[in-house]
């Protein structure tokens, strides 16, 4: 979903977010999975590899570029060294990284050369950067804001808000500028390093889009004298409503600009037929294609991909599901009531 023309977008310095950074990526994922020719799919997924390391590292351009596989991934360890090459100025570091990424660090690598300095990114830093800035203007970002540089400070505000140590940013980004004074707790490196770990898992669980769980920010919010109505920009590009009390909203600390996991119980979601328009007074849909089907004698389970990486699961009455004579690959919609939204920050 565009929002500005990035030449004049307004706030083009400002860092992305972390659901428009979902975006981002989610936008990376599907160039790489439809090249336009057969030969540029190596290339692309090389480029994908180069941006999720940048993403979720906060790596610099130049320390991914000059990664060497067999020496630098300790896939036990779950750590990514930077730096300490020949030759380079920048004293070496353990980054901690989760299962998710090393999955998709190893699916990609296999497909790429390795050069005799034992590198897999023999690529033109200029040629990287114009694809992050394409990838970057196809979502509605200015050019600025997909560029290396960018991501890397969007990475360390998107640290500095989910409550990582200070510390903990400064060994994972490698800066020596941070604001150490306003830490007011010594941490050690054992607890520095368990935080780490800690975060990048939970954050990987967040990022996968779990069934029935969609990531997001707080955009709008409509309050009555008993609940308060909210619109979620989510992970995929659109929106969610939800409808919490005011004491819970209150409890929660709900604002707009807040980001929250929204989640639905299966057995709240409904499958409709997309090809039998009606009308609904639920306010959220989704469409996508069945994956899964698992019929019971009195409940049916039915999996839906909405988008790559993301399913809903709804659990309906066999009966229900057989009256609407879907399959395996057909298109579905399901709709679901903002009254069964469960909010959690």
């Amino acid at each position: 979903m565009k929002t500005a023309h990035p030449d004049s977008a307004p706030g083009e310095d400002a860092q992305l977010d972390s659901v428009q950074l979902a975006q981002l990526e989610q936008s990376f994922r599907d160039w790489a999975a439809r090249p336009d020719r057969p030969d540029l799919v190596t290339s692309r997924k090389r480029i994908l590899l180069i941006f999720l390391l940048i993403r979720y590292t906060g790596a610099k351009l130049n320390e991914v570029l000059s990664m060497r596989p067999a020496t630098d991934i300790d896939a036990g360890a779950k750590t990514i060294a930077f730096g300490g090459h020949v030759g380079s100025k920048a004293e070496p570091r353990q980054v901690h990284v989760s299962e998710a990424l090393l999955a998709d660090f190893s699916s990609i690598s296999r497909t790429l050369e390795v050069n005799d300095a034992g590198c897999i990114f023999a690529i033109d830093p200029a040629f990287v950067r114009r694809k992050f800035y394409e990838r970057a203007h196809a979502c509605g970002f200015s050019k600025k804001q997909g560029g290396p540089e960018m991501l890397r400070k969007a990475r360390t505000l998107e640290l500095l808000q989910d409550s990582l140590p200070l510390p903990a940013i400064q060994q994972v980004l490698g800066l020596s500028t941070l604001d150490l004074t306003s830490s007011h707790v010594i941490f050690s490196e054992s607890e520095l390093e368990q935080a780490v770990r800690w975060f990048v898992e939970r954050e990987s669980r967040r990022t996968t889009s779990a069934r029935n769980s969609f990531f997001g920010k707080i955009t709008a919010l409509k309050k009555d004298a008993v609940q308060t109505l909210l619109e979620l920009s989510v992970t995929d590009g659109k929106t969610i409503k939800a409808i919490v009390t005011n004491d819970s909203a209150k409890k929660m600390g709900l604002k707009v600009g807040r980001m929250v996991t929204a989640e639905i119980k299966a057995t709240w979601l409904i499958i409709e037929r997309p090809d039998r328009p009606g009308y609904s007074s639920l306010e959220n849909e989704r469409e996508g294609e069945i994956t899964r089907i698992t019929r019971g004698k009195v409940n049916t389970e039915c999996v839906v991909q909405v988008r790559q990486g993301m399913e809903l699961c709804a659990v309906i009455s066999t009966w229900g599901f057989e009256q609407l004579s879907l399959d395996l690959g057909d298109q579905a919609r399901i709709v679901f009531s903002c009254n069964s939204v469960i909010l959690h920050t």
